[in-house]
């Protein structure tokens, strides 16, 4: 991907909440376009292989939600997490990291993530298609900077990190201000 490259144009499918639903589950089904998370608005976004996965849970995801107050300091409006997961997935993942500041995307077909070319197999975890990991800063729905893990091909022996991390988004931020 490329800097100055419009992102993909998706029909993301949610789950969001509903109180006048009632009941246990309280969640109805709402379309989410790109231009509903992107347009107007200067963001970060970062994608990684997979909701719950150990990386992703320990070190990637709860860096940008406890470094917010950092971004927002560097003019970004929203931070997006995206996987190649479904709405409930990553419902059930953003409650159980008790997130306050990142809001996540739901990618279940991976439709956003073939069009933006970061679509990798990763069968020899059982995984099937996934994102490869990577950030972008992403300003009214064009990639401003991008951020990728090196080596990105299918079936990838290991999971790289570093280039998408919250610490290296931020030194750019505070190096372009």
């Amino acid at each position: 991907m490329h800097v100055g490259v419009r992102v993909p144009n998706i029909v993301f499918k949610t789950r969001v909440r509903d109180e006048s639903i009632g009941g246990d589950n309280p969640y109805r089904w709402q379309d989410v376009t790109s231009d509903d998370y992107f347009k107007g608005k200067r963001v970060v976004l970062f994608s990684l292989p997979g909701a719950f996965t150990p990386t992703c849970s320990t070190y990637q995801l709860p860096g940008y939600e406890n470094n917010a107050d950092k971004f927002k300091a560097l003019g970004i409006d929203e931070i997006y997490c995206m996987s190649v997961n479904d709405s409930f997935v990553m419902n059930a993942w953003a409650r159980g990291q008790k997130l306050e500041n990142v809001k996540v995307i739901p990618d279940g077909n991976g439709e956003f993530t073939r069009q933006i070319g970061m679509l990798v197999e990763k069968s020899n975890l059982g995984f099937g298609y996934r994102s490869w990991r990577y950030a972008a800063v992403i300003n009214d729905g064009v990639v401003e900077a991008w951020f990728e893990e090196p080596g990105r091909e299918d079936n990838h022996g290991e999971d790289p990190y570093g280039e998408s991390s919250p610490e290296t988004v931020l030194a750019w931020l505070e190096k372009n201000k």
